[in-house]
């Protein structure tokens, strides 16, 4: 392992021995975390080395910061679906299948993989499976950015799953030259983030329907910002079928009202690809719609995209085109999306 004392406060072996010399080591991840200052002021450098570090992992202290040995080879792993069954014997429920909740501010990562290990497409084609299409529950996080999260910082890391891959839904943060894999819904949430260089890679639906989605945002309306991609690459796993996968769609969840609850009119999605890369599986349409609860207490109420804050400008590669739906923005409107303006740095 090429570290030395100087650069970190713990390291994560899986025989817990000592790597570094004068650096304490940890079996696991999360007793790393637990040696940490509960109120810092300054980086706690955890080094991961190689290996699968099995175990979900909550960050609720500020300033933790994750260094991979080896990106693809340092591996956050955990298995668990909204429709399996949890250890206490309730199902896991979407909010509680992250591989890794981020839940405190100024968290940093750094050339590791966060994997949800749950197997979307053998669920998908194996009769009586949990499929997205039927609300079954093979929602499946990877990295959630929770309550308290603020300021993260990802940054050559690959975030993988199916459905519902990577749920920034707080704060801000920012992802630079990271690949987040995924089928479904699987950038989603309320929080404000900028991607930059990034690879989106979505992977095959071989069962009906087809279609995939990119992003759910369910950005607050008085947030300007939601989700932006600038000079990203959306690429595709073999399989996947040409004109298949959408831009995003709106996600407005439900809240409680005196009058019933229902679709919360707070939440209207944003969402932006600027000078974006797009492979063939990307729909001529750009954009779709998706379902809420209405005030009447229809289910399948549709909110549109034209009511939402979809748009793109300077897409280029086989999948671009003059979206039918959504905003092509004019080169005055991209420029002033800036990530400054997005996420504040």
């Amino acid at each position: 392992m090429a570290a030395d004392a100087t650069r970190y406060d713990a390291v994560v072996s899986r025989s817990g021995i000592a790597r570094i010399p004068g650096v304490p080591a940890y079996p696991d991840l999360t007793a790393a975390i637990a040696a940490a200052p509960a109120d810092g002021v300054r980086p706690f450098r955890i080094l991961i080395g190689r290996g699968i570090h099995d175990g979900q992992v909550v960050i609720d202290k500020p300033f933790i910061h994750l260094v991979g040995e080896s990106r693809t080879g340092s591996v956050i792993n955990h298995l668990a679906a909204s429709g399996l069954a949890a250890p206490d014997g309730r199902n896991w429920g979407t909010f509680r299948t992250p591989t890794l909740f981020v839940r405190a501010p100024d968290f940093q990562a750094r050339n590791l993989t966060i994997n949800n290990a749950f197997d979307g497409l053998a669920e998908m084609t194996k009769p009586g499976g949990l499929h997205s299409h039927n609300g079954a529950g093979p929602q499946a996080v990877a990295l959630m950015l929770d309550k308290g999260s603020d300021r993260a910082v990802l940054r050559d890391c690959d975030i993988l799953s199916y459905q519902d891959t990577l749920f920034p839904d707080a704060g801000t943060a920012l992802f630079e030259r990271c690949l987040i894999v995924g089928s479904y819904d699987f950038i989603f949430g309320a929080g404000r983030a900028w991607f930059e260089a990034c690879e989106i890679r979505s992977r095959p639906r071989p069962v009906d329907p087809v279609d995939g989605y990119i992003v759910a945002p369910s950005t607050p309306v008085d947030q300007p910002f939601g989700f932006v991609f600038h000079r990203c690459r959306l690429t595709k796993e073999a399989g996947t079928a040409r004109g298949s996968v959408y831009l995003g769609r709106p996600w407005r969840p439900s809240s409680a009202f005196p009058d019933g609850r229902y679709g919360d009119p707070r939440f209207v999605a944003a969402a932006s690809f600027l000078d974006c890369w797009m492979d063939d599986h990307i729909a001529p349409a750009g954009w779709t719609e998706m379902w809420y609860t209405g005030k009447d207490g229809n289910p399948r109420t549709m909110l549109q995209p034209e009511d939402v804050r979809f748009s793109q400008y300077g897409s280029r590669g086989p999948g671009r085109a003059d979206f039918a739906r959504g905003v092509t923005l004019t080169s005055a409107q991209a420029a002033a999306i800036t990530r400054v303006a997005v996420i504040g740095v």
